[in-house]
């Protein structure tokens, strides 16, 4: 019998345990079903990675007209019959609304056995409620959390198992997102929180950055000069703490220098009150996450 996954109590950083051999083949049919955004993301991913070729990827849409448009950018069958391209699937893909999620695995259940993987990367549904919606014993169930700079390649993905995924199902899981940037693997119970973070987290960069570029305006540059400037300075110090390893606070302390002007522009941070209310935005969105999610 297939046994669950043992979770850690710290979350992994599964791009570390990914090796050379993902870079290969795999010899395995997707089915993507609710190819929208996040899906056409993932899609292109896969195919990017060398690891999938169109005629393994089947897709799924609501509508015919949007079928026919999708199949043409993305160069792979899409249709509006979500069992006809989970059946011949091994590795099933649900990104459809939350709150539609119970109603596609219903439709799919026919064709579902316990060799087949499900990964859900729709927005607060648990792991149980989809395993059980498929009313098949040992049915594997991955829960992912993406988020939209996958576009790009740049994408946080954070992944949790259900009971019967194994640590094999996860390592394949990770591989598979790895294709849109890095992935993390966390205990379920911390999906909620990752939405409110790493999910709606790009917006409220982008508020920060808009309001950096806007800045660079106020005090006389171009508005192009001023937007580049915000962006790349926001994109490299993203980079340094995740390729330095160091603290975000030891970071700050090393561009801080006495009475100068960064410590006057931080002050002023402060007694804006940018800190807590970056925290509260994202407990705020935690708590729309665990409300979606019925908890």
């Amino acid at each position: 019998m297939t046994h669950r996954t043992q979770s850690s109590s710290q979350p992994t950083d599964t791009n570390k345990r990914i090796d050379s051999g993902d870079a290969h083949r795999i010899d395995k049919r997707v089915a993507m079903l609710g190819a929208g955004k996040m899906g056409s993301i993932l899609i292109e991913g896969l195919l990017r990675s060398g690891r999938f070729t169109p005629d393994q990827i089947a897709a799924t849409v609501q509508h015919d007209n949007r079928a026919a448009a999708l199949a043409e950018r993305l160069r792979v069958a899409v249709s509006t019959d979500n069992a006809a391209a989970a059946r011949e699937a091994d590795l099933i893909f649900i990104g459809v609304k939350p709150f539609t999620v119970i109603d596609v695995v219903r439709q799919i259940k026919p064709v579902l056995t316990p060799e087949k993987l499900i990964i859900s990367f729709a927005a607060s549904v648990k792991t149980k409620a989809i395993e059980d919606a498929t009313e098949l014993l040992g049915m594997p169930v991955v829960r992912a959390m993406p988020n939209t700079p996958a576009m790009l390649g740049a994408g946080m993905t954070a992944l949790a198992g259900g009971r019967f995924a194994t640590v094999q199902h996860l390592q394949l899981a990770a591989s598979l997102f790895a294709s849109v940037g890095r992935t993390v693997q966390v205990d379920e119970k911390h999906l909620d929180a990752v939405t409110g973070l790493s999910g709606s987290g790009p917006a409220f960069i982008y508020i920060i950055l808009e309001a950096l570029a806007e800045a660079g305006v106020k005090v006389g540059l171009p508005r192009d000069v001023s937007t580049l400037l915000a962006a790349q300075t926001t994109y490299g110090a993203a980079r340094m703490v995740l390729e330095t390893g160091e603290h975000p606070a030891l970071l700050k302390d090393a561009v801080t220098t006495p009475a100068g002007c960064t410590a006057d522009g931080l002050l002023e941070l402060e007694e804006g009150g940018l800190r807590v209310t970056l925290i509260k935005a994202v407990m705020r969105a935690t708590e729309r996450a665990r409300q979606l999610a019925g908890g």
